[in-house]
C-alpha cells in the first residue's frame, strides 16, 4: 500500500478530469466531482456490499438519457472517488494515477447512461486502442 496527502490525492483526480475534458467531461451536465476516504454505510448498503467487499468510485444521480422536462431545481449528480480502498489497490502512484482515471471514466459514463455490460466493452475498446497507440 502507498502513502500519499489528500493534496496529492486531490492532483491525480484533476489530473484525470483534465485528461478526460476532451473526450466527455465537456458533455456532463450538473455533475460534482469529490473523493471521501471510504464509501459511508449508506453508499455501502445502497451498493449493497459485503463486508470484503469496497468502491473505487461511484455515480449517485439521475443520468442524462433519464432526465426530462420536470428536471430541473435538483442537487448536482455526484462523483465520488474513494481514497482508501484507492491506496489498498495501488502499488505506485503511476497505477494509483491509472485507476483513478479508470475508476472517474467508468463513473462518468454512468452519467451519460451506461450499464456495467456496455461500460466494461467501451473500456476494453479504449483499453485496446491506448495499447495500439502506444506500440506505434
Amino acid at each position: 500500500m502507498i502513502e500519499i496527502s489528500d493534496e496529492q490525492f486531490e492532483s491525480l483526480i484533476a489530473e484525470a478530469m483534465d485528461a478526460l475534458a476532451h473526450k466527455v467531461a465537456r458533455d456532463m451536465n450538473n455533475v460534482a466531482i469529490v473523493w471521501a476516504d471510504e464509501p459511508t454505510p449508506e453508499q455501502r448498503r445502497k451498493m449493497q456490499l459485503r463486508p470484503n467487499q469496497t468502491l473505487l468510485g461511484l455515480y449517485e444521480g439521475i443520468p442524462l438519457p433519464a432526465r426530462n422536462a420536470a428536471y430541473n431545481l435538483v442537487l448536482p449528480d455526484k462523483i465520488t472517488i474513494f481514497k482508501n480502498p484507492m491506496l489498498m489497490a495501488c502499488d505506485s502512484v503511476e497505477s494509483m494515477r491509472a485507476q483513478i482515471l479508470n475508476t472517474l471514466w467508468h463513473e462518468m459514463a454512468h452519467h451519460f447512461g451506461l450499464d456495467h455490460t456496455r461500460i466494461h466493452e467501451l473500456d476494453h475498446l479504449r483499453r485496446d486502442s491506448e495499447s495500439s497507440n502506444s506500440l506505434s
